[in-house]
């Protein structure tokens, strides 16, 4: 499928089948796959076992298909090939980069304080190492510029989100890698929250790395994930992890790392999702991320609008389709939305309820969340 923008987001979600019943807004956590992303995986892996062992050599099929990703990622993101990994998921991106700096005892990681357990417990592991960890305290989803400076002032590295997932809110990303870049420090973004809803390009921002994945609102499979690093940062850093796909020769000894951020990739893996992976994008753009932003904006506005101020802990005026709500119980809600066919998702900082709202969502969709939230008011 190549990209055209020519297909809608109504055409777009009647490729889902699991949205022939009930309401999902939880793409936040997990997007279903169109028919057609679940069938470009099924129709290579059948290809790699049932034709490449005799047909062909199923490891260069399998090459051959991580190239044909990582080029694509790398468009869609606004990086070079070269500067793209193949992972299983942000988790895995965020690690591999933990893992390849050669940590002393007092160096400083710095982190906020809305960052998903894939920007935090990395670092806590580090820190039974003897590396330091600070946490920049933020208020409603927002980060004080300032207060980060101060906190990166003698970081080594410094990792947060594009978009939080906690809130919804969009962190200025560009200007909080120019502050830890003052003061000599990595910048290492999780992303996962933006590729399938809002426009992404690494370029613009500037980070030395930046992880993602797409069985979220690119709506990809799981095990599809992708990690960005800068050529040059990339050039200095040595992951713990090694295999035939990390090395320029594996036969070599000593190895030399591949050039690039394919020193990430490590040995075999099934590149089934990621063969989804480029279908996914190709689908999305299709749509057009644009179209997919304004939408995602104006169904998160008919959301918002029924949500009394007091309880809405998103912004008024949405940054993208996650919307964060108080509610009494967010547990006993989520089970009993679910119950009337209704999926959102329960946080637990802040204690609330999550609605995620794509473009392939409806007005009805959104209407019906409010209904079954009426009774939380």
């Amino acid at each position: 499928m190549q990209p055209n923008t020519t297909m809608t987001p109504t055409e777009l979600r009647a490729d889902i089948p699991a949205f022939k019943e009930g309401v999902y807004l939880n793409f936040g956590a997990h997007g279903p796959s169109p028919e057609y992303v679940v069938d470009a995986a099924d129709e290579f892996v059948r290809t790699h076992e049932y034709e490449s062992p005799v047909g062909d050599d199923p490891y260069e099929t399998a090459f051959q298909a991580f190239d044909r990703t990582r080029e694509r990622v790398a468009t869609f993101v606004g990086a070079e090939p070269n500067e793209i990994a193949l992972t299983e998921s942000t988790t895995a991106g965020i690690n591999a980069i933990a893992n390849a700096i050669d940590w002393q005892s007092g160096d400083l990681v710095v982190r906020t304080d809305l960052e998903h357990p894939a920007g935090v417990l990395p670092w806590q592991r580090l820190e039974r190492e003897g590396v330091e960890v600070r946490v920049v305290e933020t208020k409603g989803g927002r980060i004080d510029p300032d207060r980060f400076a101060e906190a990166v002032a003698d970081a080594r590295l410094a990792c947060f989100s594009a978009v939080t997932w906690t809130h919804g809110t969009q962190l200025p990303v560009a200007e909080l890698v120019d502050i830890a870049h003052d003061s000599g420090a990595l910048a290492l973004v999780d992303a996962v929250q933006v590729p399938g809803q809002l426009p992404m390009d690494v370029a613009e921002w500037g980070a030395d790395a930046v992880a993602a994945a797409g069985h979220k609102w690119l709506l990809g499979l799981w095990g599809g994930g992708f990690l960005y690093v800068d050529r040059d940062v990339a050039e200095g850093l040595e992951p713990r992890t090694v295999g035939y796909r990390s090395v320029e020769t594996p036969s070599a000894d000593p190895y030399e790392y591949a050039a690039g951020a394919r020193r990430f990739e490590v040995g075999s893996a099934n590149p089934a999702p990621h063969v989804a992976l480029r279908e996914a994008i190709d689908a999305i753009e299709e749509v057009g991320t644009d179209r997919i932003e304004g939408r995602v904006r104006q169904l998160a506005n008919r959301l918002i609008a029924g949500i009394p101020a007091d309880r809405l802990l998103s912004p008024s005026a949405p940054e993208s389709g996650l919307v964060t709500i108080d509610v009494d119980d967010p547990a006993a809600t989520v089970e009993r939305l679910a119950a009337d066919g209704i999926v959102v998702r329960e946080l637990p900082s802040p204690n609330a309820v999550r609605a995620s709202v794509h473009a392939v969502n409806t007005a009805t969709d959104v209407d019906r969340l409010l209904d079954g939230l009426e009774r939380e008011w």
